[in-house]
């Protein structure tokens, strides 16, 4: 049954909009005010009775549809809301101008204030009488007020990387078995195919993850021969070849597989298309005698099918070692003993599970610092225990933790549902995305943006929604959890969608798409969109499937006015249309990867509220826009220029990557600018020479990444520095082969740096002994550091001891610890 989700805090988030200072202050200025505080009250008095609602709706097909017709008006208020913002960011570029040329000041100052003001008048009493008459249906419903007292939970500390071997329970004879099925003997068969079947969230995928593996492949859903061996040749080369056709992949295949033994893992395989199969088998077959391809699945159909060998079935954890799990995720360690009746409650929400491992860690952690019976006794007794109608099927325990989230949190998490499964997610792509929709809410000025949605993704990780997390100085990747996939599609409903070149029809109320492959140059998925008028997102989520066309681009600019977020990574369009500038709701723009773009148009400074800009792998461009300093809310910028100094950028800047920059000089002046920056990357500019002189005004940095910048002076330091403060937390050199000393700044940083990678420093010997006095240093890596990964050998390195004390250590790629 279709349900409508979020209304609530879309509602919410416009009341907020609406009793803002500055905001506010707008309706004076424009003479709406009126208006709009009669479309607050009408708001209010809605919202109020939105989560009864939303939970009553399951029993009423009716409220259903009365939820759909509020949150087409709340989506329409946003917009409404939103251009008066537009302007007010306009207005302050002007005023920025002071003295500039009458040019210039005419290039921002297109608007007329009357037309605005009688434009906008209409616009708000359309809203306002839209919404009085849906809100007058709501006396039928009978609902009750209720208030949102679900908040994020008090998260555990997060681990630096993966699938820790204490998070495995209970699996250790079920790995047994597997290596055995692995080192049988094919019976004359050049390949053995060895099934592992089980239900979701019984472990399949997190047994398998701790063999050393050559190859792991995630089939999931569909069977496209083309993207498996993508995938395949990915796994095996780490190289991307999206861009090949069928028969090159083919060739390349064979070429990498024939005649060596090897071990490849089809994970979580669902399609049953016996003809499928066998096209991928026959590309596998000339691999020497011995080779082998583990196969998990939850279908026994599947298993059967696909099978050389009987399937090992994976069953479900003894009740003990469930309980073990429990305990270790809704308890600190130790802290179990001092709540025995919490204890005995859990034993018997632990019964409720049937051995599946994911239901006992999702309940578990929803739980976790849950000290009150009544929390305990609410998920031992809970109605949602009746809905696990077939055996295993664990869906409906994820949606008890899904019910507990507060509404801004499933909103984000519904929208990891545009991605396929087993995608692999890193923060500084997935917040963007977050942030541009207005998903983001921050409780006080103080808090930053992209801390938030930093929490949101541990809370998603505590909850068991995500996995394969991993820290990498400059970012968090991750995946999600297949089954927790299922439950974001769920949840989406009609909100978001993943098109392709089959799809039929599309529904009007999608407000954010993405595609997997060249659907947007279909002219009837074109047609299917006309409809969707009020699209915010189009994003791309594979690689070299982008638009080819201006013309493609100008149809998407001029029908979709209201986008937030455009992704056209890898495109091969020449000019962006100047008409660009007319996207005043623009939040983010994705242009990465397009190796024909030359120049972008100067209307791109127009996007007063564009946050995120992603020029990077642009190689043929030569230079940014002369007026991108007012690009005031620029938050995240990642460039590739052939200038040799930057222009000026916004103070906004967080977030700045300069990649493959091989003319730039120096980055002084600018970060004299940008003095907000948290993450600073800079690769591949072998041109650069100062950076470092500045640092005195980057107290808020975290991340810092120079990677084969071989003429930058990492010593250089102004006088009088020694006092300045740093707060690094990521430190990262790469191909730097100047370095010879470790930098004293460093130690500036001894409180908080946790990440320290040196690669490809090989005129690096020794580092110092201060590296003892770094105590908050949690990950450690050198590789192709000769000298040093000499000394620093475990147990017998003359240098451990200056490293010993860090939780990981890498060695030339390889974890030591």
């Amino acid at each position: 049954m279709a349900v409508e989700t979020f209304v609530f805090n879309i509602a919410g988030k416009l009341l907020g909009e609406l009793v803002s200072p500055a905001f506010q202050e707008a309706c004076l200025v424009w003479g709406v005010e009126s208006d709009l505080r009669r479309l607050e009250k009408t708001l209010s008095n809605v919202e109020a009775v939105l989560l009864d609602a939303e939970e009553q709706q399951f029993h009423n097909q009716e409220l259903t549809v009365w939820l759909g017709q509020l949150k087409e008006v709340f989506y329409d208020a946003q917009d409404v809301l939103d251009e008066f913002e537009c302007e007010a960011l306009r207005r302050q570029v002007v005023e920025m101008q002071g003295s500039t040329t009458r040019k210039v000041r005419r290039f921002f100052s297109s608007s007329n204030p009357l037309i605005f003001r009688t434009k906008m008048a209409h616009k708000v009493k359309e809203i306002r009488a839209r919404l009085d008459e849906v809100a007058a249906d709501r006396s039928k419903f009978h609902l009750s007020e209720r208030s949102d007292d679900r908040h994020v939970m008090r998260g555990r500390e997060m681990s630096y990387s993966f699938v820790q071997p204490s998070d495995v329970i209970g699996r250790d004879q079920d790995k047994e078995n597997i290596v055995k099925h692995l080192m049988d003997p094919s019976d004359g068969q050049s390949i053995s195919v060895v099934p592992v079947v089980g239900i979701g969230g019984l472990g399949k995928t997190a047994v398998i993850e701790h063999f050393e593996l050559k190859c792991w492949v995630c089939v999931s859903d569909e069977f496209v021969l083309k993207q498996l061996l993508v995938k395949i040749i990915k796994s095996i080369t780490s190289e991307n070849r999206s861009d090949f056709d069928e028969e090159q992949l083919q060739v390349l295949l064979r070429n990498n597989l024939d005649g060596k033994k090897f071990l490849i893992v089809l994970d979580d395989v669902w399609n049953e298309d016996r003809g499928k199969w066998i096209e991928l088998r026959n590309l596998l077959m000339g691999g020497a005698n011995g080779s082998k391809i583990l196969v998990t699945t939850r279908s026994p159909t599947i298993a059967s099918m696909m099978g050389t060998v009987s399937p090992y079935n994976l069953e479900g954890l003894l009740h003990h070692e469930c309980l073990s799990l429990f305990i270790k995720w809704a308890f600190d360690e130790g802290k179990e003993r001092q709540h025995t009746n919490l204890v005995e409650i859990g034993d018997a929400i632990v019964k409720k599970c049937k051995g599946v491992p994911l239901a006992v860690k999702s309940l578990g952690s929803l739980l976790y610092s849950k000290l009150d019976e009544r929390d305990w006794l609410f998920v031992r007794d809970n109605e949602m225990w009746k809905l696990n109608r077939k055996e295993g099927d664990i869906l409906s325990v994820l949606q008890l933790s899904y019910n507990q989230m507060p509404s801004y949190l499933k909103q984000c998490f519904s929208f990891l549902s545009l991605f396929p499964k087993d995608y692999e997610f890193n923060t500084l792509e997935l917040i963007p995305y977050w942030l541009a929709n207005g998903l983001l809410q921050s409780p006080n000025e103080n808090q930053e943006l992209e801390d938030i949605g930093k929490q949101c993704i541990d809370e998603l990780y505590s909850r068991c929604f995500l996995e394969d997390y991993i820290d990498i100085g400059y970012g968090q990747e991750f995946k999600i959890h297949d089954l927790a996939h299922d439950l974001a599609l769920s949840s989406a409903q009609s909100e978001c969608l993943i098109i392709n070149c089959q799809i039929q029809n599309i529904s009007k109320k999608v407000w954010h798409l993405s595609y997997t492959d060249n659907s947007w140059q279909n002219e009837n998925v074109l047609k299917c969109l006309q409809k969707s008028k009020s699209l915010r997102t189009i994003l791309s989520v594979e690689k070299g499937v982008g638009p080819s066309t201006k013309s493609f681009v100008d149809s998407c600019l001029s029908k979709f006015s209201y986008l937030r977020v455009v992704d056209l990574r890898d495109s091969s369009f020449e000019v962006l249309p100047s008409s660009i500038g007319t996207m005043k709701h623009l939040r983010l723009l994705d242009l990465s990867g397009n190796c024909r773009i030359q120049k972008l148009p100067n209307s791109i400074c127009k996007l007063q509220n564009l946050q995120t800009l992603e020029l990077d792998g642009c190689e043929k461009l030569e230079e940014l826009p002369k007026d991108i300093r007012y690009l005031i809310r620029l938050r995240i910028f990642m460039v590739i220029t052939k200038q040799k100094c930057l222009p000026g950028f916004s103070n906004s800047l967080r977030y700045l990557g300069l990649l493959d920059c091989g003319n730039l000089e120096s980055l002084v002046e600018m970060m004299q600018v940008c003095t907000s920056l948290r993450l600073l990357r800079v690769k591949n500019c072998g041109g650069l020479i100062s950076l470092l002189p500045t640092l005195k005004f980057h107290t808020t940095l975290e991340a810092l990444s120079i990677e084969n910048c071989e003429k930058v002076d990492l010593t250089e330091i102004e006088d009088n520095q020694d006092d300045f403060p740093m707060s690094i937390r990521a430190l990262n050199f790469t191909g730097l082969p100047q370095l010879t000393a470790m930098p004293d700044w460093i130690k500036r940083s001894a409180k908080s740096l946790q990440i320290l990678v040196i690669v490809n420093c090989p005129n690096l010997t020794a580092l110092p002994e201060w590296l003892l006095c770094l105590p908050a240093l949690i990950c450690f890596e050198i590789a192709e550091c000769p000298e040093l990964i000499r000394r620093y050998q475990p147990e017998i390195g003359e240098d451990w001891h200056k490293i010993a004390h860090a939780s990981e250590i890498y060695l030339n790629y390889d974890r030591i610890k």
